[in-house]
């Protein structure tokens, strides 16, 4: 079992940034890819960024690319998502979520799911 923590959320600006963190208890993130996902109100829950341990893959979704940035801390067994140029439309719960098989976390099917993380950002 992989307990996965989100952190960093709050309100911000638009054009300003956060950056969130997901912090793995029970055990190291290990082989699992993981990744961030958000679901804004009355939205569906939509892929945000995917990270692999194994070469550091990364992966965007269109809206996110250029602005956001996900990467990994082995040491510190926690992956951050750096937003930057935040606009209204990012404003959402933000999920951390992983799964051992990369393409379960981009099609939106991973065994883990954190609670989720606010992230408002006022126009």
């Amino acid at each position: 079992q992989v307990q996965l923590v989100e952190s960093g959320g709050g309100l911000v600006q638009a054009g300003g940034s956060l950056r969130l963190s997901c912090a793995a208890s029970g055990r190291t993130f290990g082989n699992n890819a993981v990744g961030w996902f958000r679901q804004a109100p009355g939205k569906e829950r939509e892929f945000v960024a995917a990270f692999s341990w194994s070469g550091g893959r990364t992966y965007y979704a269109d809206s996110v690319k250029g602005r956001f940035t996900i990467s990994g801390d082995n040491a510190k067994n926690t992956v951050y998502l750096q937003m930057t140029s935040l606009k209204f439309e990012d404003t959402a719960v933000y999920y951390c979520v992983a799964d051992l098989n990369w393409k379960m976390v981009v099609a939106g099917h991973p065994v883990y799911w954190g609670q989720g993380t606010q992230v408002t950002v006022s126009s």
